[in-house]
């Protein structure tokens, strides 16, 4: 073993800059390591010692004080003597401060990463390649990394070139410094257990960032899709509410024939009903992992035997339901999974506007717009015009909607763009797709709890506009052909008059068989109520 992958020499970097390395404790280190530790650069240093630099902006406080050498094939950098990552972490730091987003935003990859490493060190000591006391170090340091416990040590920008390697390096740094505290030894101390050769061993981040970014995307999803139901549920509810209840329908923001409050809301419910079979299709489809592959799915560096132990701890670790992907190669590369992840998303995003601008649509007025439904009033909706009360929880879902197109547009784009054996573009993938997942849960969320579940209908106005509606004279089509019937809709138009009122007087029809044609409730129920209890389904 190498042992020589890091020096654990400790110094104090506050007076780096200015080339006065001292020693952490008063220990004298030997010149070299101070040399070496000067030599580093100025700008590292300084970048420890400066917490509103933007490249340390994740790095927990403090940023000054004693920090430890470590090094790999550029060279030797210090780090920080109070943190669990290392100098490829470090290193990270400095190439990536684009978005002031560390891939702490989410917990899910950070737990889901921690348990491909925990299936990974079962399997290594499961076929005899790491001794027992090491692998139960590595592995309850990724318990305590799954249970959140160490939530800060993981800075590196969500946006990295590198294809997922300094995340792969942030977890097997945190994870070999984390075990190295519990075994006793210092941050560091690397001869012991080493990031790459013990924590990695069999593995590459090829193969385990995409089995981890699939299980966070399982993880992220279920909330959502249970948002989803729920959503749904209330949209039937309020559908029962008002199964009896007529309005108009309206196409092409024209008039159009009558229909129920009860058939409006319950096609909402239908769309998020249709939304969550879709979303449930995603978990076999992302649990399908290539953990053994390693660099590019031909399994080099990694027993033969491994592959499958590995995939075997997964599931039972997880829960999910983890299966070997058949092509190897294939896999390595393959973005599907992620495309059909964004493209459902997308379809949510597409219902939710829906549902949201409609109710927009309904609730508007109170006395010049359609004033067919309520919306709850949220909050004072204009600075100059006194009570003017804003739709602003449909808005806010608007908005959210608008940016999770956008962010389709950004998968399909990552996804396209991965060259032969690999796609390097994972990163801003998977921080996409997790981003918008959490971004349609919440809008579901609050869409339910703040508009939904507080809309009230205008009766009254329904059943003025389904009786007073000339697109109701489509009724009498069979009766008297198309002409005589659009001659009678025209009158009713001119003369702001019910199609009732003129057919009674155009034809000779009797008032019964006038009434059956022009029921408006009877018009709605042609197919029957489409609510749910005519086929007593449940959201």
């Amino acid at each position: 073993m190498d042992t020589a992958a890091t020096s654990n020499d400790t110094i104090d970097t506050t007076d780096a800059a200015a080339g006065d390395i001292t020693t952490a404790k008063g220990i004298d280190y030997d010149a070299d390591a101070k040399a070496a530790a000067a030599a580093v650069s100025e700008d590292a240093t300084e970048q420890l010692r400066d917490p509103r630099d933007a490249t340390v902006s994740h790095m927990p406080l403090p940023f000054s004080g004693p920090a430890r050498i470590e090094h790999d094939s550029l060279g030797e950098m210090p780090v920080p003597a109070n943190v669990y990552w290392g100098i490829n972490v470090q290193r990270a730091i400095q190439n990536f401060p684009v978005s002031d987003t560390p891939i702490s935003r989410h917990p899910e990859l950070i737990a889901g990463y921690a348990q491909v490493k925990r299936a990974c060190v079962d399997a290594n000591e499961e076929l005899g390649l790491i001794d027992p006391m090491r692998a139960e170090l590595i592995r309850q340091a990724c318990r305590d990394i799954e249970a959140g416990e160490l939530a800060d040590q993981f800075p590196v920008d969500v946006r990295q070139g590198g294809a997922g390697t300094s995340t792969n390096m942030n977890m097997n740094e945190v994870i070999a410094n984390r075990a190295l505290e519990l075994a006793g030894h210092q941050r560091g101390d690397y001869g012991y257990i080493h990031p790459n050769d013990h924590v990695n061993k069999s593995q590459s981040t090829n193969d385990t960032y995409p089995a981890a970014c699939r299980l966070a995307l399982i993880t992220a999803l279920k909330p959502m899709i249970e948002e989803c139901r729920l959503l749904a549920r209330a949209f039937h509810k309020l559908a029962d509410k008002h199964i009896n209840d007529v309005t108009i329908g309206r196409t092409q923001l024209q008039d159009a024939v009558p229909m129920t409050y009860g058939q409006e809301f319950h096609a909402f419910a239908s769309y998020f009903k249709a939304d969550k079979a879709s979303l449930d299709k995603l978990e076999p489809e992302l649990a399908v992992m290539n953990l053994g592959g390693t660099a590019i799915g031909t399994g080099i560096c990694a027993d033969i035997r491994f592959r499958k132990s590995a995939i075997e701890h997964l599931g039972e670790i997880t829960g999910y339901p983890v299966t070997v992907a058949p092509d190897p190669i294939a896999a390595t590369s393959d973005m599907s999974a992620f495309v059909n992840t964004s493209s459902a998303l997308k379809n949510l995003a597409v219902h939710l506007k829906k549902a949201a601008d409609d109710l927009r649509l309904l609730n508007s007025g109170p006395r010049c717009g359609f004033n067919d439904i309520n919306v709850p009033p949220r909050q004072a909706g204009s600075s100059i015009m006194p009570g003017k009360v804003n739709p602003v929880i449909p808005e806010c879902v608007d908005q959210c909607c608008f940016t999770v197109f956008g962010m389709d547009t950004t998968v399909n784009w990552a996804c396209a763009e991965g060259q032969l054996q690999l796609n390097a573009f994972e990163p801003v993938t998977v921080h996409t797709l997790l981003e918008g997942i959490r971004l349609l849960g919440n809008a579901m969320r609050t869409f339910r709890l703040n508009c939904v579940d507080g809309i009230t209908v205008n009766l009254e106005q329904g059943r003025q506009f389904a009786a007073e509606s000339p697109s109701i004279s489509a009724s009498l089509n069979s009766e008297i052909g198309y002409e005589r019937a659009a001659a009678i809709a025209k009158e009713a138009l001119r003369t702001r008059r019910t199609v009732r009122e003129v057919a009674g007087e155009r034809t000779d029809m009797p008032d019964g068989r006038l009434d059956q044609l022009l029921d408006p409730i009877t018009l709605s129920r042609r197919l029957g109520q489409t609510c749910r209890e005519q086929g007593g389904a449940q959201a």
